[in-house]
């Protein structure tokens, strides 16, 4: 049988956070394991006392952030501080490593305020609870920074199709565009890039895709490992070595209006919704 302590340190380390991709399991999970309903609970709620009941004294609850481990005191100020007024609990994992345990893994979205200073921020954590008697106790947990932008669970999704000739398709989006008054953006990535799936998630929130859709033609240009369609990334002076997803907008006869140079898409991880929407207003077509 596993130790606590092995059980503990399989948690801290079951996630690099914010890199690894879990495959999804039901969100039913979380009406099987009451505990977790009372931890959302009690963090909408602000009951910084429910959530303190809530974490191990003994053996004390080991916490880890992305700047290290921390004290549970400073996990519940860390959760009661959002002001949640709303929590909906992606549960990307739920499984009991062995009796007396329970691991669960998920992305919260966490809504705050109210409008229209009303916003989301996305926060995954990894918990292992350990039955304590009759009460169950949180012993471990390890924690994201918040992020604007939601944040992918799998990157099993092929947004960079195969196959693909990304030169007839630029000619083609240009056509397009042309006939519909909008611009071309080309998005350079490839489907094992993290930060290209939280692109893609942001391309489709409802505040960002109208905006999309009504001004452009998107074409994505799988890079590969770096050895694909690298003549497209030469010729729209995107240098790979800024990395990806990276970025490109053409008007409708081809010429280049933007080329992503100083990797300011790289990390959007970190970008908020309005970066987002003000890149796509700023180089939007002109109203006619």
């Amino acid at each position: 049988m596993q130790s606590f302590s092995r059980l503990t340190r399989r948690t801290l380390v079951f996630l690099t956070l914010a890199t690894v991709s879990f495959a999804q399991t039901s969100t039913n999970a979380i009406s099987v394991f009451a505990p977790l309903q009372q931890w959302k609970t009690a963090v909408i709620s602000g009951n910084a006392a429910a959530l303190k009941a809530l974490y191990s004294s003994n053996p004390p609850a080991r916490i880890g952030t992305p700047a290290g481990e921390t004290s549970a005191d400073s996990d519940i100020s860390f959760w009661t501080g959002l002001k949640a007024r709303s929590i909906k609990l992606d549960i990307l994992q739920s499984e009991a490593p062995q009796t007396g345990y329970r691991q669960v893994v998920f992305q919260a979205e966490v809504r705050s305020g109210a409008s229209p200073s009303e916003h989301t921020v996305y926060i995954t954590e990894g918990q292992l609870w350990q039955r304590q008697g009759t009460d169950w106790r949180l012993t471990a947990t390890k924690r994201s920074d918040p992020t604007r932008l939601q944040q992918p669970t799998s990157t099993s999704r092929v947004i960079y199709a195969p196959g693909i000739d990304a030169h007839a398709e630029i000619i083609h989006a240009e056509a397009l565009a042309a006939q519909q008054h909008k611009r071309v953006l080309i998005v350079f990535g490839a489907n094992w890039c993290y930060d290209c799936h939280v692109l893609d998630l942001a391309f489709h929130r409802p505040d960002v895709e109208p905006v999309l859709q009504k001004n452009y033609e998107v074409v994505h240009v799988d890079v590969g490992e770096g050895d694909k369609n690298q003549d497209l990334m030469q010729q729209y002076q995107v240098p790979m070595k800024k990395g990806i997803p990276a970025l490109a907008v053409l008007d409708s006869s081809g010429k280049l209006l933007y080329s992503q140079q100083g990797g300011e898409f790289e990390k959007a991880r970190a970008l908020a919704p309005e970066d987002v929407l003000a890149f796509l207003n700023k180089w939007k077509p002109m109203a006619r």
